[in-house]
């Protein structure tokens, strides 16, 4: 019997690994009963039970086992570039190019990414010698915590295993949960900072773009963050493809592929092997409690910096931009935008505020994967 007990799950099998398969169950809860990003949360939550089960050999970590070589995709940056091609190709950039002003609130929605920087720095060299367990961040790692208020999942991912690969299980799973709590957390920040005068405004139609001008904004923009911020290109340069190729309307078969079949295996395979790192002794620590926190803050803090952008230039444009779309300056693509167009209709139902969000939420997605490129090339 003992030596039955011994080739089973169970030898091994103790509290922390219980804690995460007890987390795993709450977030394919929020997946499946309150279909919060189901399509990601689900294979994550999926990925963290297997992979906490003594023996079984699918966490990332157990060479030759399944989960190590899907993982690969990852740690060789295969995923997020072409999460982004599939972005791209998901992508208008008309509401940018039409109003081109909208992107300094996308620049706003960054200061979540400087908050959480800083507080890492701050909570791991002040806590770091009173709480037993926690040990300080140092630039890489915080840099790489910053980015989760990027609110872009691929970016994180692609920042952290640069500069920080062994966070990576945390601060994907604190993106990538965050992203999906949006719905939650975005709309008392909005409500906050904005006056019911302010929410009602009603924006005028969005400028027309001419076919010619979205064809040249993908090639110019690659050109241009190829030049000068090469540690970008990857990602930038997949998304601006994607965008190509939807804009040409000569690939109808790619872009549909794009938008549907390969964007859904890549998801499923992104969290899959996320989930598939979040191991009891990775991630049960002080130091992932920080992490997560910051997190929340970077979100809260990205919310804020793009509602208060979005009422700057309320005021000085006489009133014709509703701040609600302030939201949207973080890179939660398309939730983000949503989230501005449901709370806009709880104030006037008339008001549709959903392309004029995707204005600052396509610009955020492009200048947090251009900030991360820059941080990469300075400190990677």
């Amino acid at each position: 019997m003992n030596i039955l007990f011994l080739i089973t799950g169970l030898d091994g099998f103790g509290a922390k690994q219980a804690a995460m398969v007890l987390l795993s169950f709450l977030l394919a809860y929020l997946a499946i009963k309150k279909k919060y990003e189901p399509l990601l949360l689900l294979p994550i939550a999926f990925g963290m039970l297997i992979a906490n089960i003594p023996l079984a050999g699918l966490s990332a970590y157990t060479t030759d086992g399944l989960l190590y070589y899907l993982y690969q995709g990852i740690k060789f940056q295969i995923y997020p570039p072409m999460i982004f091609l599939c972005l791209g190709a998901m992508t208008d950039f008309g509401p940018l190019i039409g109003n081109p002003k909208t992107a300094l609130i996308g620049l706003g929605g960054q200061l979540g990414i400087f908050v959480a920087l800083f507080g890492s720095l701050a909570i791991g060299s002040s806590l770091a010698p009173l709480i037993p367990g926690l040990s300080a961040f140092d630039i890489k790692e915080a840099i790489a915590i910053g980015i989760i208020g990027s609110s872009d999942g691929p970016t994180s991912i692609f920042t952290a295993q640069h500069l920080a690969p062994e966070l990576l299980p945390t601060i994907a799973i604190a993106a990538y949960s965050y992203m999906a709590l949006i719905p939650i957390i975005q709309p008392p920040i909005m409500r906050a900072l904005t006056t019911a005068k302010e929410r009602i405004i009603v924006m005028p139609e969005p400028k027309q773009v001419t076919q010619k001008q979205k064809i040249l904004f993908p090639i110019a923009v690659t050109l241009l963050t190829l030049l000068l911020v090469p540690a970008a290109s990857s990602l930038v340069a997949m998304l601006m493809l994607g965008n190509l190729i939807k804009e040409s309307g000569v690939t109808d078969r790619i872009f549909h592929s794009l938008q549907g079949d390969v964007l859904n295996l890549l998801t499923m395979l992104i969290g899959l092997s996320i989930g598939a790192t979040a191991t009891a002794d990775r991630v049960l620590t002080p130091n992932t409690i920080c992490i997560i926190m910051l997190g929340l803050i970077a979100f809260g803090f990205g919310t804020v910096g793009g509602v208060l952008i979005a009422k700057l230039l309320c005021a000085l444009t006489g009133g014709k931009i509703n701040p609600l779309i302030g939201n949207a300056g973080v890179s939660a693509m398309p939730m983000a935008a949503r989230v501005s167009q449901k709370v806009a209709q709880e104030y006037n139902p008339s008001n549709f505020l959903l392309m004029h969000a995707m204005g600052p939420i396509v610009s955020s997605t492009l200048g947090s994967a251009i900030l991360a490129g820059i941080l990469i090339g300075i400190f990677g």
